[in-house]
């Protein structure tokens, strides 16, 4: 039995085995490592163009409203002020409807 455990083909199998082991380790970390790092990549890439993306909707979405409706001289609040006035209030005449109108809506 010892001349098996010191031949140098079992000591040749037990350092290829832990070299295996070694490099098994060292390529499992590193595509460990690469995957948290295409993730970190991945939420930065997302969070820069969603950013710029969602500028472009603000600026197009609110600036064009905004300039269609001093074009067309629209307010959408009224911002003058009567004192003369009791309230603000503004009535919108709604009428009564017969009970069928009610159900049949579409």
């Amino acid at each position: 039995m010892e001349f098996i455990l010191h031949s140098p083909v079992y000591l040749m199998y037990c350092s290829v085995r832990k070299f295996d082991s070694t490099m098994a380790k060292i390529i499992t970390d590193f595509f460990i490592g690469f995957k948290k790092g295409q993730k970190l990549f991945g939420n930065t890439i997302a969070s820069v163009v969603n950013t710029i993306l969602l500028t472009f909707v603000y600026i197009i979405g609110v600036g064009g409203t905004a300039i269609a409706s001093k074009i067309i001289k629209k307010e959408f609040l009224q911002k003058e002020i009567n004192p003369k006035r009791k309230s603000y209030w503004l009535d919108l005449n709604l009428e009564k409807k017969k009970m069928e109108e009610y159900y049949k809506q579409y």
